[in-house]
């Protein structure tokens, strides 16, 4: 599946400085979007290393990507089409294991090495970064999430919010002592981010692909607004 894209990014309204970082590659089906944690020293620098690292951790292993592709083309030409218009997964369970992972060790590795500069630099004490990623190959998105940055799927007219927000607000909301409606919105504190701690953990998710599909990663800056929850 061929991929293009746009991305920009502005300061906006309250902040000074732009702490967004993102990247791109239709090469690689790589898409990246980060956001320096508000109130951290040094917010813009760890999305901008943030997002060099990941791009780097996955170059390294273009082969796989390439050979994800391979393998979901070939198994297109065994397909029967039939009067499904589901979207299958054409990659094996395998393959798609190993992509998940790609992406779990590039952003747990990014985590490691900004905590890593803050620890060795005092200018960069507490510097921490949201991250969202998504990995296409052969008509699979595989997606990584950390912070409350946020990934969506369009559709057709239809818009699902793939990523959960990793926010004490929305941890409230699923232990039932806050109302999603109440919720919406609302800033809160994140409860996980690149660079606060040396290790994070990271949601993986894989969701196939069809013609036409958009998606769209966007910072916190950029959802402030939005009114659809988390798709489950």
């Amino acid at each position: 599946m061929r991929t293009r894209h746009h991305g920009d990014t502005d300061v906006g309204r309250r902040r000074s400085q732009n702490e967004d970082a993102f990247d791109a590659s239709d090469e690689l089906g790589l898409f990246v979007v980060c956001d320096g944690v508000g109130g951290r020293a040094c917010g813009e620098v760890a999305s901008q290393t943030t997002v060099q690292l990941i791009r780097e951790w996955v170059e390294r292993e273009a082969e796989l990507i390439h050979y994800a592709h391979e393998e979901a083309r070939l198994a297109r030409k065994q397909v029967v089409h039939g009067p499904s218009v589901e979207p299958q997964i054409c990659i094996s369970p395998d393959t798609v294991a190993r992509l998940g992972a790609l992406v779990r060790s590039a952003l747990q590795n990014a985590c490691y090495l900004v905590h890593g500069m803050a620890e060795a630099d005092a200018r960069y004490t507490g510097m921490s970064t949201t991250a969202s990623v998504v990995l296409v190959a052969g008509e699979l998105a595989i997606v990584g999430q950390v912070g409350d940055s946020r990934v969506y799927l369009a559709h057709g007219d239809d818009v699902r919010q793939l990523t959960e927000d990793h926010t004490l607000l929305n941890m409230q909301v699923k232990l039932g002592l806050a109302s999603a409606d109440k919720a919406r919105g609302r800033k809160s504190q994140i409860t996980r981010a690149i660079g606060l701690r040396e290790f994070v953990e990271v949601d993986i998710m894989a969701f196939p692909l069809q013609l036409g599909d958009r998606l769209l990663l966007c910072s916190t800056a950029s959802t402030s607004t939005s009114t659809r929850p988390p798709t489950p």
